[in-house]
């Protein structure tokens, strides 16, 4: 028994730059944006009140993923795995609540650290997405808001079968990334997906990440709104962390480039969207089927 997660539904991050986030948001991803009472940001890229809680901190990290359950059904059962596996949350209360514009929270951590937070019953005024600079729209309905890729470091095996066995994620492919090339160590990257097509809407590494997060994923319409998107990034001085590429994987059309909250944002078009009654599961070894190259991140 474990939980039935039906998309990734936002992320909440903290910035010690709430202006820069507000740029970034608009001006370069082409998000809307909309002020907290606590001095952050609601950063909205489609008919949900938001995707992402950007708030005022201390630090620039991830502070939560936040995952989505059909209803408030799923969502009690889902609370009552935990218990079953012996696992500690806290409930949302009426202030958390509104800020994420859900009608239940609970918040929980996994063995490496990482914090989730799983909702239901979604509020919104159904204002209509308008780019401040004209991206016509992304990828999310009941594929989610994209997907997050989360450091699992020396808890990789153990976060791993707590993300399947609890969580209730479900592999779709493998990757052995060798950043130092073919006679260097191997890092693996695990993709694992929920209820529903997008290929992956959590991917977990064996590394650590001083932000929180590896990189979390932006899916546009068409191509031509990612060339835009590489130049609005140049236009801003925003750091280029990964060149053009498609990977071998989920198919994305991408470029990588670093947020104000210290972790990347991928940048992507044309997600592969399986069949998981026919899907086999692969095992990579090569990250991209060109382009990609992550040492510009390095410099």
């Amino acid at each position: 028994m474990s939980m039935d997660i039906r998309a990734l539904a936002y992320l909440v991050a903290e910035t010690t730059d709430v202006a820069a986030w507000k740029t970034y948001a608009e001006q370069v991803v082409g998000a809307m944006t909309e002020p907290t009472a606590e001095g952050g940001l609601l950063v909205k890229i489609d008919e949900r009140q938001q995707r992402m809680v950007i708030r005022p901190g201390a630090a620039n990290r991830l502070q939560a993923s936040g995952w989505e359950t059909v209803g408030k059904t799923e969502f009690e059962a889902a609370k009552a795995v935990l218990q079953k596996h012996g696992v500690a949350f806290t409930e949302g209360s009426k202030a958390d609540c509104q800020l994420r514009w859900v009608t239940e929270m609970i918040t929980f951590q996994d063995p490496a650290g990482n914090t989730h937070e799983l909702v239901w019953g979604f509020k919104s005024d159904f204002i209509r997405f308008n780019s401040p600079v004209g991206v016509q729209g992304f990828v999310t309905g009941d594929q989610g808001m994209g997907h997050v890729v989360l450091p699992l470091g020396a808890k990789f095996a153990e976060g791993k079968q707590f993300l399947q066995e609890v969580m209730g994620f479900e592999m779709s492919d493998i990757m052995n990334f060798m950043p130092g090339g073919p006679e260097g160590p191997v890092l693996p990257i695990h993709f694992m997906h929920c209820k529903n097509r997008r290929h992956h809407s959590l991917a977990i590494a064996a590394m650590p990440d001083p932000s929180g997060c590896v990189h979390m994923m932006f899916e546009v319409l068409d191509m031509p709104e990612v060339g835009r998107g590489l130049d609005r990034m140049a236009a801003h001085g925003v750091k280029l962390m990964a060149t053009l590429g498609q990977h071998t994987n989920d198919h994305m059309i991408s470029f990588y480039m670093k947020t104000p909250s210290g972790f990347a944002l991928e940048y992507g078009y044309n997600g592969y969207t399986p069949d998981w009654s026919e899907h086999a599961v692969h095992e990579f070894t090569k990250v991209s089927l060109w382009g990609h190259d992550f040492s510009v991140g390095f410099q």
